[in-house]
């Protein structure tokens, strides 16, 4: 009975009738990216797939912290905290900078704050 339902659910999202229009399919098919951007923003995105992740990134847009900051803060081994921003810092999301013996993590650019900031925002909603 279940598959009826999602048979009868599914059929309400298709057309009822094939008609294509060139035009926008010739419009949509001019601006899509190429395949290898397609997979290089799907690994992209994979990096925000992990809380921990994220939580470092969270603090990191409300502060630079250095790795005992945000291992104390997240109450974290910093062992762990380190694997995490080696990630980030792999996939150009977050940028250290040395002072002394310390290493001051930030994020690369405000797009990765947007991109944390845009997908809170739309899970609030």
């Amino acid at each position: 009975m279940a598959d009826k339902n999602n048979l009868e659910n599914n059929s309400k999202d298709v057309c009822e009738v094939v008609c294509t229009h060139p035009d926008v399919v010739n419009r949509v098919k001019d601006r899509m990216i190429e395949e290898d951007q397609y997979s290089e923003l799907a690994e992209f995105f994979k990096i925000f797939g992990n809380p921990t992740r994220l939580k470092i990134l969270s603090l990191l847009a409300i502060e630079d912290l250095c790795v005992c900051d945000i291992s104390e803060t997240l109450n974290l081994n910093q062992t762990t905290v380190s694997n995490q921003l080696r990630i980030l810092r792999a996939n150009n999301i977050v940028k250290y900078q040395k002072e002394g013996k310390m290493a001051r993590y930030s994020l690369t650019d405000l797009h990765i704050e947007m991109i944390y900031k845009v997908g809170l925002e739309h899970i609030l909603e």
